[in-house]
């Protein structure tokens, strides 16, 4: 046996044995420190593991956090069956905030109020910080100075991305709704209260947790927004004062540059 070809069987033992993303440092780590073997030849097995994998029931992608062995997504609805517990519910409220953090990182809770109108329940941002999708990476520099939030790594796992890059643009997400519409697959009069004004951002989220064999359920934090902040904070769609700067961690948002670009891809962080 070779040494490519033991390096190969190693990579793909341990994606298999770890149960979670691998990036390339991690993978490196597994040899002693005099046999590291070079990010390029790690990426060239996984090219080839990934060749090997054409055709079968499993396959090698590239998420947030690194490499990982999966099944792929069409074998969903038998390979789902070997668990019995229903997947997570979550509200209307909660996609719609947790697609516009995605969408328009770093956003305030404020900002988000703004777009959509009504308040966001504490415990929206509860969940989704508990889940690991989304972070505080930093404060506005207006009054109260609010947190400021953006998707983590976690985010692009859970969701099969490489990097926001990976998002539909709302450009794509329009077009599909186009589509539906001219097939009449999305009747009027059977769309929930309020669903008409569900922002393009949300579609997008809203496909990704359907696929991931998630539900969405009615929407329970409908409170009607009373805006309360100061005259400073602007909103999400719009740009902040030309004097006034971010008061940022040293934890920076995965996409400073999305937040006043909603109709393109967003940058994103680029897994080693």
């Amino acid at each position: 046996m070779t040494d490519q070809e033991r390096l190969k069987q190693i990579v793909e033992a341990a994606l298999l044995a770890a149960g979670r993303p691998l990036n390339l440092d991690q993978l490196q780590q597994l040899f002693p420190y005099d046999e590291e073997p070079e990010k390029k030849r790690l990426r060239a097995v996984l090219t080839e593991l990934t060749a090997d994998y054409q055709g079968r029931g499993i396959e090698i992608t590239e998420v947030g956090n690194g490499f990982r062995i999966q099944v792929r997504a069409e074998l969903s609805p038998w390979i789902s069956k070997l668990w019995a517990e229903r997947p997570p519910k979550y509200s209307r409220a909660l996609l719609e905030t947790l697609a516009l953090i995605a969408y328009r990182q770093p956003i305030t809770r404020g900002e988000i109020e703004d777009v959509r109108g009504v308040s966001v329940s504490t415990n929206i941002i509860k969940t989704l910080t508990e889940r690991e999708w989304v972070r505080v990476v930093g404060h506005r520099d207006v009054p109260g100075k609010p947190a400021l939030y953006a998707t983590t790594k976690e985010f692009l796992d859970y969701f099969n991305l490489k990097s926001l890059n990976d998002l539909p643009t709302l450009a794509e997400i329009r077009d599909l709704e186009s589509i539906n519409r001219e097939l009449e697959l999305v009747d009027p009069d059977k769309r929930q209260e309020g669903e008409s004004d569900l922002h393009p951002e949300a579609t997008a989220v809203d496909t990704a947790v359907h696929e991931e064999g998630l539900e969405s359920v009615e929407d329970e934090d409908t409170i009607p927004l009373v805006d309360q902040r100061s005259d400073g904070d602007e909103t999400a769609e719009g740009h902040a004062p030309a004097n006034t700067g971010e008061n940022l961690s040293e934890e920076q948002p995965i996409d400073p540059a999305a937040e006043d670009q909603p109709s393109s891809k967003p940058a994103a962080h680029e897994s080693e």
